[in-house]
């Protein structure tokens, strides 16, 4: 009862500040009664002596004996964490007696690498570990730490970020390490699989979320007090699934504070969310819904085709917080028509072998394929034969040519006319830059890819996708184009089409590809940097670019890039996918870098009046002013003088006008400079490593 109350009084500081936290908590062990998962279904069991028992403090806890007690839940793809996606493990711990070596406390596939989770040490050591013999963050102690506290790991993928919290506080931090954590392996509380890491202590608590907690909501969730969840979790059918009929029955665990509750149901996600009446279902006290018979909603049956979205909010007329509002949920029932084709619609670089299928429509018995190589031919071709397997090889196709094809379903009352869905076969050109789609693309992009089977090749270009211009043509080995200067927010699109004389295939027309520029003007994102060989005429090493001391260590302290190839950095990145290095060492009293600008030097097109440069730092940095210089003269330092200890990716907005102001010419700016110290005196500071990325300038 007491942790309910201690709940209670901060659910209003919890619903203010958790957010979206509670949308993506996919996974909570209250360890109350016994394993169960009242979030995501991913319950566990107790085993050895593992048992649940009273706690004065916390309530009904887990207690687990350091021997072979242990919680044991089977593995499930939603708790595995690639290196691009965030999460945060929190529990309530209390430790009897430290172990005698590393002690498992919430830990994920230890016996099958590469792992994640939270363990303990005999010298009072907590640590967060992520990947096989991977990184990990960690807490030191001088003495033992008694009694109950909470443990946060938050693994952030978007910053490359390892944190580890100890009621609520940052205990230590590491940047820069990729997590890896995809093992196949169940998860354990109170010890670690196949080692002997078993642990003697009490949990409670246990929650795994599939984003990185903030600082603030760690907070929030550990002075929640761990007891109940308002909110309704466990929906059937689950999220985002496709239900195979036309009538379903609805469940959901309810919020442990729910007397009854409002059920709302329509195709509109808008109005569900919103509460619309025309959604609302009603009020009751059963956790389950039928819908899609007579006398239940939507007594015609479901459509096909058509997704749903359902909502429950938990109702207490005794709270002053009820009702909690649910998330939204939804399910689709398949449509009439063929779906899910594979190839996929759009696929590129298809096997000129290809075996098409499809999913079958909702209901379909026969099928009938219509393939060729022009849209308006299998669009209205009529009278295939039917086929009873939902596949079809088409003959031997020709290389790099686009395709057509469409399947309609026969449901034995009537026949359902499919969409048309396209492919490009092997051969064409592919693994280009900018990549198809891409937006804030330079207005002075350099165009690539790589070749298919051609020896020669035409490129086309234009703002019309349906006329492009003939740009210019070129033999293999020169797979490049500079457009030159482009206009701003405009989309452009492009085409390589290629030729051999010796494949009677030839000439191959290449798909059409499109990017949009930025409604900005950049002046370095970092993308164009490679590690070829400086005497490769298409070497760009990002030295060779951005000046650093490295030859002159006497009075410039910089480094740019990594010492070894790749000389940029490809996982602490803000955007795309590479930023800028700096080594710093201010014994010599400053550190800097600059590039020598060869386009992008009028600084008043469009009315810009503002430099954005993006950064990152590290706490174990030394705090050394931040600077920008124009022209090699006018110098600009960072309002924070511990910018260079940012842990996060910190945006630094200058005004030009500032610049203007020391004389600088900003229709003909030459040069940029990045530096850490006082410029204009020097004096002997510390080192650190920093990241920049985005230089770009702003219109108002």
């Amino acid at each position: 009862m007491r942790r309910k109350l201690i709940y209670l009084g901060s659910l209003v500081l919890l619903l203010s500040l958790l957010g979206d936290a509670s949308a993506d908590l996919v996974a909570n062990w209250p360890l109350d009664a016994d394993a169960e998962d009242i979030i995501g279904g991913h319950d566990g069991i107790l085993l050895g002596g593992a048992q649940i028992t009273d706690d004065p403090e916390r309530g009904r806890v887990l207690s687990v004996n350091g021997i072979d007690g242990r919680v044991e839940i089977p593995h499930s793809n939603e708790l595995v964490f690639e290196p691009t996606d965030s999460f945060t493990i929190a529990v309530w711990l209390n430790i009897r007696t430290l172990p005698g070596s590393w002690a498992g406390v919430v830990t994920k596939s230890r016996d099958i690498s590469p792992w994640y989770g939270l363990w303990v040490t005999p010298s009072n050591q907590w640590h967060f570990v992520g990947g096989e013999g991977g990184t990990n963050v960690r807490m030191d102690t001088g003495t033992a730490i008694t009694g109950w506290l909470h443990l946060g790991g938050v693994y952030d993928a978007d910053s490359n970020t390892q944190t580890l919290y100890v009621n609520g506080t940052v205990i230590d931090e590491s940047t820069g390490a990729t997590i890896t954590t995809s093992g196949a392996g169940d998860i354990w509380f109170g010890g670690a699989k196949s080692v002997n890491e078993y642990l003697d202590a009490l949990l409670d608590d246990v929650r795994i979320y599939n984003h990185a907690l903030t600082e603030e909501e760690i907070q929030t969730v550990m002075l929640s007090g761990g007891e109940g969840y308002p909110f309704p979790s466990r929906p059937s059918p689950e999220d985002g699934t496709l239900h195979m009929d036309t009538w379903v029955n609805f469940s959901w665990r309810a919020g442990d504070f729910a007397v009854s509750h409002d059920v709302y149901l329509g195709d509109n996600f808008g109005d569900v969310d919103a509460g619309a009446e025309s959604t609302f279902i009603g009020n009751q006290t059963d956790t389950f819904l039928v819908a899609g018979f007579p006398g239940f909603p939507y007594p015609d049956g479901l459509v096909p085709g058509t997704t749903y979205y359902w909502r429950i909010d938990e109702v207490n007329e005794a709270e002053p917080n009820s009702p909690w509002k649910g998330d939204v949920w939804s399910f689709s029932i398949p449509p009439k028509t063929a779906y899910f084709p594979d190839p996929a619609d759009g696929a590129e670089s298809v096997s000129v072998n290809v075996q098409l299928s499809w999913t079958p429509g909702f209901g379909a018995k026969l099928h009938h394929a219509y393939f060729g190589d022009n849209f308006d031919n299998v669009s209205n071709a009529a009278g295939a034969l039917p086929l009873g397997d939902a596949t079809y090889t088409p003959d031997t196709l020709q290389m790099a040519k686009t395709y057509y094809w469409r399947v309609d379903e026969f449901d034995i009352v009537e026949t359902h006319k499919g969409n048309i869905w396209s492919f490009t076969t092997e051969g064409a050109v592919a693994a280009l830059n900018p990549a198809n789609g891409a937006v804030d693309v330079t207005q002075t992009p350099v165009l690539t890819w790589t070749p298919g089977f051609g020896a020669s090749h035409e490129i086309y270009f234009g703002t019309d996708a349906a006329s492009l211009e003939l740009k210019g043509s070129g033999n293999l080995g020169s797979q490049s184009y500079e457009p030159g200067q482009l206009e701003w927010s405009t989309t452009y699109y492009w085409r390589v089409d290629e030729a051999n004389n010796a494949n009677a295939d030839s000439p191959w027309t290449g798909p059409l590809w499109s990017f949009t520029t930025a409604n900005f003007l950049i002046l370095d994102d970092f993308e164009s940097y490679n590690d070829l060989d400086e005497g490769d005429p298409d070497s760009n090493r990002i030295y060779l670019a951005w000046v650093d001391g490295f030859d002159n260590p006497a009075i410039n302290g910089s480094t740019t890039g990594h010492l070894d190839p790749p000389f940029y950095e490809e996982t602490i990145v803000h955007g795309g996918n590479k930023s800028m290095p700096i080594y710093y060492d201010n014994a010599v009293g400053k550190s800097e870098a600059t590039l020598t600008l060869t386009s992008n030097r009028d600084w008043t097109v469009k009315g810009v009046d503002r430099l954005t440069i993006w950064y990152r730092g590290s706490n174990s940095n030394a705090a050394e002013t931040m600077y920008v210089m124009l022209n090699g003269s006018a110098s600009i330092d960072n309002d924070n003088p511990d910018a260079a200890q940012a842990v996060g990716w910190t945006e630094w907005n200058t005004l030009l006008q500032a610049f203007a102001d020391q004389g600088v010419n900003l229709a003909n700016v030459t040069s940029i400079t990045l530096g850490l110290g006082n410029r204009s005196n020097p004096v002997a500071g510390g080192a650190g490593m920093i990241y920049f990325d985005d230089i770009r300038l702003y219109a108002p």
